[in-house]
């Protein structure tokens, strides 16, 4: 029984691997498939957005209408959000109030690329228009899995947007769940690639260097960086059941934090670095422990099956997951304090595999039919939902990074 809950989930994990098409890793958006407009008075405003090149226009408005604070409106905006290409990786964001213009912010940001710096700037006009204290989440950097060169899988990396993206491994092997370290200098991930045996590795984004961190005997895989970057928990069967266990990220031994006879999976810690979540049959459902080990508390009771948590970075009373609901896969925010648990995407289609987005308000997860995956961006209060790109297969959880 042990061994075939841990195998269910491999195979689950191999269903869900994301294999982003050449499309996908030129952004072309997906129309259907993920696209769920809300806009609620009082919750949306209206911004013009313009730029001085086409291209540059053209993703300040892709990243606009995937906020769902903001609706594209040129006609009676609330507020007028202008681009300027001003040198070669600078650009100006001019951002004025109303009919009668008050000038609200005018800077300069720099980016690696054009592109970088107009997010950066798109980041700026969102801190100071959306009312609600929220910080920009456009410079997101996402790391996933993706067969697009024809092989077994690589790890991939690009902007929020599906754009300038970069292949990071060539290994032609299996490999599941990138996680960025909180720095974005490293990022953990499961491969195939000795002895078709699961093992997890460092990867640096910027080299392509890759070292193992963990191939102990049996499974290793779902590692995860502590929020301050120095511990690692993942999930080993070294000992026979899948148990977390939690390492130096210098190295060392891990030590093992539960013990019971039931699967677990999928260890994400909380924003202090005081707990984990993690997922355990059965349902499964979602469970919380102390760091240090202990007793686990069950987490989710509202439903049947509750799994693929993430911890808010900027609230920590809120754990974002995916729930199963009268037959379909759905996101849900659930409150830590009290387990109650609210679905937030209800959609006629599956949401998997959430992903918080810097603000607390927006994630990064995957909707999926019989046929399709995109990856999409989700405004958890209002329930809008922006297609980032199309996938030819399901996808993986796509890491999400904010430099």
């Amino acid at each position: 029984m042990r061994r075939s809950y841990f195998m269910q989930k491999l195979f689950r994990l191999y269903l869900l691997a994301a294999v982003v098409t050449g499309a996908a890793l030129c952004a072309q958006p997906v129309k259907k498939l993920g696209e769920i407009k809300v806009e609620v008075d009082g919750i949306t405003i209206p911004v013009r957005v313009t730029a001085n090149s086409a291209d540059l226009q053209s993703l300040a408005q892709t990243a606009f209408g995937a906020h769902g604070r903001y609706r594209i409106d040129g006609t009676k905006p609330a507020y007028d959000i202008k681009f300027t290409a001003v040198a070669a990786n600078q650009v100006r964001v001019d951002v004025t109030k109303g009919a009668a213009a008050t000038p609200v912010v005018s800077q300069i940001l720099s980016g690696t690329t054009p592109r970088h710096a107009l997010l950066r700037a798109a980041d700026v006009a969102v801190e100071k228009t959306n009312q609600a204290g929220l910080r920009g989440f456009f410079t997101a950097r996402l790391a996933f899995v993706s067969k697009s060169a024809g092989n077994r899988g690589d790890v991939y990396a690009t902007d929020l947007f599906l754009g300038e993206a970069r292949r990071l491994t060539q290994d032609n092997a299996f490999v599941l769940s990138p996680r960025w370290s909180p720095d974005g200098s490293r990022i953990l991930f499961t491969s195939y690639f000795k002895n078709n045996a699961p093992d997890i590795y460092f990867l640096d984004p910027n080299t392509g260097r890759k070292d193992i961190f963990a191939n102990y005997r049996g499974t290793n895989m779902g590692a995860r960086f502590s929020p301050n970057g120095q511990q690692v928990a993942m999930v080993l069967t070294v000992e026979g059941t899948p148990e977390i266990y939690v390492r130096s990220a210098q190295g060392g031994t891990p030590v093992r934090k539960t013990r019971s006879d039931t699967g677990k999976s999928s260890p994400c810690w909380s924003p202090d670095g005081s707990q984990i979540v993690f997922e355990m049959e059965p349902g499964p459902q979602l469970y919380v422990m102390s760091a240090a080990g202990g007793a686990p508390r069950r987490l989710t009771s509202s439903f049947g099956y509750s799994a693929e948590a993430d911890w808010s970075r900027t609230n920590p009373n809120k754990i974002v997951c995916s729930v199963r609901v009268n037959g379909r896969f759905q996101i849900a925010v659930i409150d830590v304090a009290s387990g109650a648990g609210k679905v937030v995407s209800k959609a006629p289609f599956d949401g998997v595999e959430p992903s918080w987005l810097a603000d607390g308000r927006h994630v990064v997860y995957t909707a999926r039919d019989k046929t399709t995956s995109v990856l999409c961006v989700l405004d958890t209060e209002t329930g809008s939902s922006f297609a980032l790109g199309k996938v030819s297969s399901a996808s993986e959880k796509a890491s999400v990074w904010t430099p």
